[in-house]
Formats: C-alpha cells, structure tokens, sequence
C-alpha cells in the first residue's frame, strides 16, 4: 500500500502528465473548466468563510468591554469563548454527511442564517450563564460549516487542485482578522440606544450571515452534473475527472465510515489538529488582551495591532498552498508552519518586556500558522473517499476544534491564577510541537510497507 500523504512518483508523475498528454482541445476544455469553477465557487465561499469567523472570534474583541460591563473574570470569558466548541462538536460529523449526501446548498444556507441569529443573540446577554448558553449555541449552530466545505470542495475540485482551492478559501480565516479587527475596534467606540460598543458588534456582525444563508440556497450548485451556468463540454470533463480520482482512490481499499474513523492516519490527523487548533485559538482569542496589557493602548490601536500576523497569515498560506500541489508533497509543508508558530510564541515569552519585539513574533506565530490549513485538509481526502471521506473530516475537525474550547479556557485560568499569560503561551508552545509532530508521524506506517514490500521483491 502507497503513501496516502506523498504518492510514489511514478503516480505523482501520471497525475501530472495526465493533461499534457490529452490532446489540446481537452486541455484547452480543462483549463477553462477550472477556471470558471474557481471564479463561481472560491470568492462566495470565502465571503462565506469571512463571515463565519467574524462572528466566532469577534468575543475577542467584546472581551475589551465586555468583562468591566457585566463583571466576569479572565476564567469566564476563557471558558465562555472555548464552550463555542462543545457546541460546534456535536453536529461536525451528521454535517459533514449530510453535504456528502443530501445537499450542501441548503445545509450551508440553514447553518448560516441559525448561526447570525445566535451571535445577534449574543447582545443581550447580562449572566455568565445566558454568555456560556449563548456560545454554545453559536457552536451548535455553525456546527458542519467548515467540514462542509471541505466536503462540497472535493465535488469540484480534483486532488491535485485542491491545496490551492482550499489555501483561498482558508485566506478568509486571516483576512476575516484583518477586517475584523479594526471593524470591531471602531463598533467598541459607539453607544447607540443605550447599548454599548461591544453589544452592537455582535448585532451588526451577525445580520450578514443570516442575508448571506438565504443567498446560498439559489447560488450555490451542489454537484457538475446540476450546473447549468456550466458549458456541456466542461461539465462532463470535471465529472469525469472527479470519477477517475474516485475510482483511483480504490487501491488504497475501499473504507465505509466506521473503518474510516479507526483508520490510524485518521486518528493521527484528529490528534495533529487537536494541538494544532489548540495553540491557533488561544493566540487568536487573547492576543487583543495580551497587547491590550502590554501596551496600554486604546482599543482601536490594539485591534489594529492585532490584525498585523494576518496580513502574513495571508501571505504564508497562498505560497504554502500552492507550493504543496507543485511539488506533491504534503507532511513537511504541513508540520513545518506550526514548528515555527511554536518557537516564535517561546520566543515571545522570552522578549515579553519588549512590546515591538514581541508584536513582531506574534506576526510571525499568526504568518507561520495559517500556511498549516490548506495543506493539512488535503490529506484526507488522497486516501478517502464519499462518505468514508465526509465522515473522517467531520471527526477531524469536530474533535480537533475541541482544541479551540481547551486553548482559551487553559489561557484563561492561568492567567486567573498567576496574573500572567507566561504560563498560558508555553502550553501553547508545547501544543503546537506536538501537532507538528503527529504531522510527520502520519503515513508513515504505509512508507515502512512499502518499503519492505520492495527489498522483498
């Protein structure tokens, strides 16, 4: 059995040449396939995708008004901001199935209008209880949002194209930030009707969810074959290909759900992503009350400072992208970002009494990080497929954003108990070393196999 991560060459080879080999007319066909379909899915669901996490972190951003108002602790908005993920948990993987097989128009479309409700909901909160009830309900809500991309992606896009596809959908995740940012810094400065600023950045951040849901269900195509706004001869080359890839895929052996969920390189990825998550929410989370603490700035400069690692999030994750579908190879591209994430958060404990310095490694955690994303969903779907596929993302991603319910909370109570977030950014350190570590270990039990297999012959 072949790597499921890095295919031998000669496979890799044979994917490559598969189109130089056809004749022009259907390279021609293929080119102007994926570029239509690229420029009909990618920006909508990256507008999708903004909105999304505008309406999951922008907690961070109340958190600078939010605990003076009602009276809560570091530890309750850690937990309030993590109980989101509990919610999210529940639903990640009957989500994930019911894009793979009923449709993902009108499952995107209720996820995003139920969601904007919830977070305008989040406004008229006044107990940590209704805030813990609230956010779990925001989770619940978006639950099966983002593995149902990933799902709905692999109807369109064939592996080889699917790290780029996956890279400019996940730039939303970094841009949303740079938005978002000094968005939420200038709602905070508002009073209207007796509510304050950050009340009204749940408000005005969760309306355009809800006008977006209803736009999905007549813009969005769930599969080729229903595209209308696709010419005939570029729908039949993309669902040929996509079958092609399908029925590749059998020699790695055919999979059904529960083997899927027990596969080693699933349970792997599960763990590699838990850790990853955990290290990426606690930054993203608290790093507008880290600047805040260090600095003694207004809110608006603190949100514009901490837009700054997005900027080169942006960046790393297009290159790193598209680097992955150039050279094949998955692993590195994947463990080496969040490797780098981790010694620049050390390094920033180290330099903590240096406020340009310490923005500067935090621009650097932000910029490494996100290069980790596109690459990392393409492994699964190299060596799953159709439910068996749908089901492990879901897994992955449901267990794995548990890590975005344990980050903050961890980062909160710490800081609650030692008046410090020294201690709060070395667990972070310690989690992001081991999920580049579980990286590297996955699909290496099939390379000893293969390895073996070829001194035998």
């Amino acid at each position: 059995m072949q790597n499921p991560v890095e295919p031998k060459t000669e496979h890799a080879a044979s994917i490559g040449s598969s189109e130089s080999s056809t004749s022009s007319p259907v390279s021609e066909i293929a080119q102007r396939a994926r570029h239509r379909i690229g420029r009909r899915m990618l920006p909508f669901l990256f507008l999708l995708y903004v909105i999304a996490f505008l309406d999951r972190m922008n907690v961070g951003a109340a958190a600078l008004q939010m605990p003076h108002d009602l009276g809560f602790s570091d530890h309750v908005i850690g937990l309030g901001a993590g109980i989101f993920f509990l919610g999210y948990f529940l639903l990640e993987i009957p989500g994930a199935l019911i894009v793979e097989r009923w449709s993902a128009r009108k499952w995107i479309a209720r996820i995003m209008i139920s969601w904007g409700l919830m977070t305008v909901l989040m406004a008229f909160i006044h107990t940590a209880r209704q805030f813990y009830l609230v956010r779990f309900l925001v989770g619940a809500a978006e639950a099966g949002f983002l593995p149902g991309v990933i799902v709905y992606l692999t109807h369109w896009f064939r592996y080889q194209d699917r790290a780029k596809a996956v890279a400019f959908f996940y730039a939303a995740n970094p841009l949303s930030y740079v938005i978002g940012s000094p968005l939420a810094g200038l709602l905070l400065g508002i009073s209207w009707f007796g509510l304050r600023g950050w009340r009204w950045l749940f408000i005005i951040e969760g309306i355009p969810a809800i006008l977006l849901g209803v736009i999905t269900i007549w813009y969005l195509t769930d599969w080729p074959a229903q595209a209308g706004w696709l010419p005939a001869d570029e729908r039949s080359w993309i669902t040929t290909e996509l079958q092609r890839e399908k029925e590749g895929k059998k020699r790695f052996g055919s999979h059904s759900i529960w083997q899927a969920l027990r596969h080693r390189d699933v349970i792997l990825l599960t763990f590699c992503y838990f850790c990853a998550m955990s290290g990426s929410y606690g930054i993203a989370f608290w790093l507008p009350t880290i600047l805040k603490r260090l600095s003694g700035l207004s809110d608006l400069k603190v949100t514009l400072l901490a837009a700054l690692p997005y900027v080169a999030a942006f960046i790393t994750q297009q290159v790193n992208g598209w680097h992955s579908d150039r050279s094949g190879e998955r692993r590195w591209h994947a463990a080496i970002p969040v490797f780098v994430c981790g010694l620049a958060l050390a390094l920033a404990v180290i330099y903590r009494s240096n406020l340009a310095v310490t923005v500067g490694l935090f621009v650097l955690a932000g910029g490494s990080f996100y290069g980790f994303q596109p690459v990392f969903w393409a492994v699964p779907t190299r060596f799953l497929t159709e439910s068996a596929a749908a089901a492990s993302i879901g897994l992955i991603n449901s267990v794995g954003n548990l890590g975005g319910f344990v980050g903050p909370m961890v980062m909160g109570y710490l800081a609650s108990r030692t008046h410090s977030f020294t201690g709060g950014l070395l667990y972070l350190v310690a989690s992001l070393f081991v999920s580049g570590t579980l990286m590297l270990a996955v699909g290496t039990q099939a390379t000893v196999r293969d390895g073996s297999a070829s001194q035998g012959n």
